[in-house]
């Protein structure tokens, strides 16, 4: 699979599991806790096979995105920094559906620039070859990588 492919397949999940969220009910506390923890494992995943292998593919190959980078690795740091908070709340705590809601826009406002700014250019620059290898090693990737915003190191694969 060509690697943006599937990082925007990884998008439209998570996506999927927001608007879950905010079509839950107010009560519904179980189900909120269970769609905020596949969120954080599928993000956690998403961010390790960007920050790992498609940030410094696309950096070396299309060296005109590492803006676009570098403020996604910024925009990774606030995601990851918000869902660990996320982990130890209680879905019954009063700022824990408004933690939500910081989380997913800044989620979506990431992918929006994802997707509609700079992969085109990486496409463009990279190629459908070098796009599918790099995918493939992704996927073997998404395997074994973190399901935990701050891995601890003996968690992370080498």
């Amino acid at each position: 699979m060509d690697a943006i492919v599937l990082l925007k397949d990884d998008h439209k999940t998570v996506e999927r599991l927001f608007k879950q969220f905010e079509k839950a009910g107010d009560e519904a506390y179980v189900t909120k806790r269970k769609l905020v923890d596949q969120i954080i494992a599928e993000l956690s995943v998403h961010a390790f096979i960007e920050e790992q292998l498609f940030y410094p593919a696309a950096r070396v190959c299309v060296p005109e995105t590492e803006h676009h980078i570098l403020e996604s690795l910024e925009e990774h740091h606030i995601v990851k920094w918000v869902m660990s908070e996320l982990q130890g709340m209680d879905p019954q705590d009063e700022r824990f559906d408004a933690k939500v809601t910081v989380l997913t826009e800044n989620v979506r406002h990431h992918v929006e620039e994802e997707e509609q700014e700079w992969f085109p250019e990486v496409r463009k620059g990279m190629g459908r070859k070098a796009l599918q290898d790099l995918g493939a090693r992704m996927e073997t990737a998404k395997k074994t990588a973190p399901r935990d915003p701050r891995p601890k190191a003996a968690d992370v694969p080498t």
